[in-house]
């Protein structure tokens, strides 16, 4: 029969159905795009297909903008927010609004045009979230903004626009409203319990074990008791930290290992799945926030939001957490 399960952060429900097993099923990621990469502006060689670069993992030798590079970061060519001008705070009547000001940058994992999930090392995982943390830390200086998402979108059903591998980073002047909701929860529950709400999960799911896909020193990897999604993934570190970039170079290691090990394991058991991972951290300018708790969010794109979903706010999950988590613990 299915069930209804509380979120116990921002207590959205969601409705699981174990009725449905999971059954091995094709969702790759690899459909679709064109086969001539020749044009890809992200591939070495095609530097002048973007715009300057703003941060290269390279030798020290190399001019900037050309070729032999492991990692660039470059501004989007068709930014969702732009860095120059000023936030012009208005009103229109009853509402309200104000310049799409902030920046919108593509962290270039690879010179690799064709690179799946899990081909990619330890190393290149740690340089993808190293260049994270540099680019929050040098727009942190920026005023305007207010909160920094990075996120990473793969495959065509993940609305990749393109193959070659890459994140994304947004830099806003607002603070979004999925992200409220998590540290306003947070929030509630430090209050009640004097504890935090995920160092409670992390408790309570290592000591079950039924939801742990895996754990190292540093961090877990597991599947949400309330999962939105089949196979909804999220890695959060086992000390409490508030900002992911002030995450220790010990335990970036430790990132980095975990993440490639889940990632090879969703792409044996799912196939080289789409998915989009994101990472929520603090707010860049609220101080104290001693009861919130980074974390990756991996969402696996197998399933897709109809009319009960958009119209009742309720996720429906065919898959039981438990029942995913197993699956991938027990992939190689």
């Amino acid at each position: 029969m299915p069930e209804f399960r509380r979120d116990p952060i921002i207590g959205r429900w969601v409705i699981v159905d174990p009725s449905r097993s999971f059954k091995k099923m094709t969702y790759s990621a690899e459909e679709e795009y064109p086969k001539d990469v020749s044009k890809c502006p992200f591939c070495a060689g095609n530097e002048s297909m973007t715009r300057p670069e703003i941060l290269a993992y390279a030798d020290s030798c190399r001019q900037p903008n050309s070729k032999n590079w492991t990692l660039r970061v470059i501004p989007n060519n068709k930014p969702i927010l732009e860095i120059e001008g000023a936030l012009k705070r208005r009103g229109e009547g009853m509402y309200d609004k104000m310049d799409g000001i902030g920046a919108h940058e593509i962290i270039i994992e690879t010179p690799k045009h064709c690179m799946s999930i899990a081909d990619k090392s330890e190393k290149e995982y740690g340089d993808v979230y190293s260049a994270i943390i540099e680019r929050v830390k040098d727009l942190r200086r920026d005023t305007r903004l207010e909160y920094i998402l990075a996120f990473k979108n793969y495959g065509i059903s993940a609305n990749a626009l393109f193959e070659h591998p890459h994140s994304q980073l947004i830099a806003m002047p607002i603070v979004p409203k999925r992200v409220r909701e998590e540290i306003t929860g947070a929030e509630n529950y430090f209050k009640y319990k004097e504890r935090c709400v995920f160092c409670d999960i992390i408790a309570q799911e290592t000591s079950s074990g039924i939801r742990v896909v895996e754990e190292n020193e540093d961090f877990i990897a597991l599947c949400p008791y309330a999962s939105r999604y089949p196979f909804e993934t999220w890695v959060l570190p086992k000390n409490h930290f508030t900002d992911f970039d002030l995450l220790p170079n010990k335990e970036l290691k430790s990132l980095s290992k975990i993440s490639r090990s889940v990632f090879v394991k969703l792409y044996n058991v799912l196939d080289n799945p789409s998915y989009s991972s994101l990472i929520h951290t603090s707010p860049l300018k609220e101080k104290n926030m001693s009861y919130y708790h980074w974390h990756i969010e991996i969402i696996p794109k197998l399933t897709k939001t109809a009319g009960f979903e958009w119209g009742s706010g309720l996720y429906v999950n065919p898959v039981l957490p438990e029942e995913a988590a197993k699956y991938l613990r027990e992939s190689e």
